[in-house]
């Protein structure tokens, strides 16, 4: 699958928190860094995101907030 989006961190899946509506799935994309990504638990079932897993992290965004 080809994306428009460049910012794309390759990582492992860490942990996986299913709530309800939506799910928390954390990512190491080496070096010490930690992604949080928030998702529906309806993709999380769909994709069979599971701990150990290899994804991409995948960030599209205007806007880049910095705070001190």
């Amino acid at each position: 699958m080809k994306l428009s989006a460049r910012n794309q961190l390759k990582g492992t899946v860490i942990a996986v928190d299913k709530g309800t509506v939506s799910a928390k799935v954390k990512i190491d994309v080496g070096g010490g860094i930690i992604v949080t990504s928030t998702v529906t638990t309806e993709t999380v079932d769909e994709l069979g995101l599971a701990v150990g897993d290899d994804v991409t992290a995948i960030i599209k965004a205007s806007d880049v907030l910095i705070g001190k």
